[in-house]
């Protein structure tokens, strides 16, 4: 589905003109008047018996639509349909791109660059080997103890042997239930005066 999409979108940008009835590079307001007119003679309502008009009418505003906003009326009369589906793909933003890096030209020095280095990637890994893992990684500065990586259960372990060595214990149970009374709550009242 998506080739046939593809093959039929045209790259002239006339088709739209077309279905309004006018030239290429018409004025705002030719459009405007041609789409009424052309709107009221295809409108659903004045057409119930003949659905070719209600396809008809459909086509009739998805033209206006286009033609009317002025970044999808350059990308049309630029590159055609292809454009716009482009800018539905890849957005209004990325057309030229695109275009450009699908044109004769792009694709040419691309195999002209392959070519000549023997590889595409020859370049990449050189600087992922040399820069990552060879000799021209960056160093830790001097002075600084390189980090290392520490399990988290090995962490765990020194943290237990270090309080322990404290003399702190440090707690791993939980209440299990709410009648349990905690280091926190005495069994006095505490209260809070102050003397003056």
């Amino acid at each position: 589905m998506a080739e046939q999409r593809q093959r039929a979108l045209s790259t002239s940008g006339e088709a739209l003109y077309e279905i309004l009835a006018l030239e290429k590079g018409a004025t705002h307001d030719e459009i405007k008047k041609s789409y009424r007119k052309l709107a009221l003679k295809y409108h659903p309502d004045k057409n119930p018996d003949n659905p070719e008009a209600a396809e008809k009418f459909k086509e009739i505003n998805n033209a206006h639509a286009t033609l009317t906003d002025l970044s999808k009326r350059n990308i049309y009369d630029k590159y055609g349909s292809l454009g716009l589906y482009v800018a539905e793909q890849f957005g209004e933003e990325n057309v030229n791109t695109y275009f450009m890096l699908s044109s004769w030209w792009a694709k040419g020095l691309f195999a002209v660059c392959g070519l000549l280095t023997g590889c595409y990637l020859c370049c990449c890994l050189c600087c992922c080997f040399n820069c990552c893992c060879g000799k021209c990684k960056p160093k830790a500065p001097e002075g600084e103890q390189q980090e290392f990586f520490v399990s988290p259960e090995d962490l765990e372990e020194q943290i237990k042997n270090d309080m322990e060595r404290d003399g702190e214990t440090p707690i791993t149970l939980q209440p299990t239930n709410a009648t349990e009374k905690t280091q926190l709550i005495g069994d006095s009242h505490r209260s809070y005066r102050t003397e003056s």
